[in-house]
């Protein structure tokens, strides 16, 4: 697909990009800090996740048109942490619930 010519080209230029960046600053020290680590924001970010997953289940659940879950699922997507409070707050849950409107009478 690429000629060799490019390829070697393209490879020169990452091993450039990789060579100039520092290794290490001295002024930057992140032992013992774990919001810079990364711990801090793993468990906030997992419950985000699960939230959208949540949403995502209950969106491809519903009774809506495809196009209504669409929006929504790209909507979740698009904003992780807002997207579920939109969700929650303006969405009309109960219309469209398959499950909340209990057993119909037969007799």
């Amino acid at each position: 697909m690429f000629s060799p010519t490019l390829t070697i080209l393209l490879h020169l230029c990452l091993a450039a990009l990789t060579f100039a960046a520092p290794l290490s600053n001295d002024k930057l020290t992140t032992m013992g800090n774990a919001q810079q680590m990364g711990a801090g924001g793993g468990v906030l970010g997992f419950a985000v996740l699960i939230l959208d997953i949540l949403v995502w289940v209950e969106v491809i659940k519903s009774t809506r048109p495809p196009s209504h879950k669409l929006l929504w699922c790209v909507l979740v997507f698009l904003l992780p942490v807002v997207g579920p409070i939109l969700y929650y707050v303006f969405s009309d849950r109960a219309k469209h619930n398959p499950e909340a409107g209990g057993y119909e009478q037969i007799a």
